[in-house]
């Protein structure tokens, strides 16, 4: 079959379905106040690494994305399947200002570089400058209503005991939760990892 996103020829949409399964950026940012906001984000993921950045988008201009502007700053935790609950305890409406952590039982950890806290109880954790936040406008114009907040890395936190020997992270220890589709869910325990060097050529010394 062929899905038009126009004419809904599904009951459901299958994009989210589809573009899956998605990481999920788990934003902490201040505002100019020094009020903290926490909250998650699917539409997440990395989009350089040289230097480093990742993106978040947003639907409105929601906390994480006006702190992150005010402050000038954000961190990305890592959402990990051992903490599912309180990471979807953070997706709660809170009025601006009231504690996502307190709500979820989470502790803030001071970070390296930046003012917003990291989750304490998250294995890793992305200290980001915010560089510019782009509306997302479709093809018929008009206003938008998603907003791409992009950030550049200036430090990442890791838990010593997912850093392997020979100095890689073993993301699988870690348990990543992932976002899927409708109200779908998924985790990752390492066990289907393989490795796939590119073609003669095309550059297989691993970056990252």
């Amino acid at each position: 079959m062929h899905y038009d996103p126009e004419t809904r020829t599904l009951p459901h949409n299958p994009f989210k379905a589809l573009v899956a399964p998605r990481p999920i950026g788990w934003i902490s940012a201040l505002d100019a106040q020094g009020r903290l906001n926490l909250s998650p984000y699917s539409f997440f993921n990395g989009v350089a690494d040289n230097p480093e950045m990742v993106m978040f988008s947003s639907l409105g201009r929601k906390d994480a994305l006006a702190f992150a502007e005010e402050g000038g700053e954000f961190v990305c935790s890592f959402a990990s399947l051992d903490l599912k609950d309180a990471m979807n305890a953070t997706s709660a409406p809170l009025p601006r200002g009231e504690s996502e952590f307190a709500v979820a039982g989470l502790t803030p950890a001071p970070s390296r570089k930046v003012r917003p806290p990291r989750v304490a109880e998250s294995p890793a954790a992305i200290e980001c400058r915010w560089l510019q936040t782009i509306p997302l406008v479709p093809l018929g114009g008009g206003e938008a209503t998603y907003f791409m907040v992009v950030g550049q890395v200036v430090s990442i936190y890791i838990d010593d005991r997912f850093v392997t020997p020979e100095g890689r992270v073993d993301t699988g220890a870690m348990r990543p939760l992932m976002r899927g589709g409708y109200f779908d869910y998924f985790a990752v325990d390492g066990q289907a990892r393989f490795e796939m060097r590119r073609p003669a050529g095309g550059g297989d010394v691993p970056r990252g």
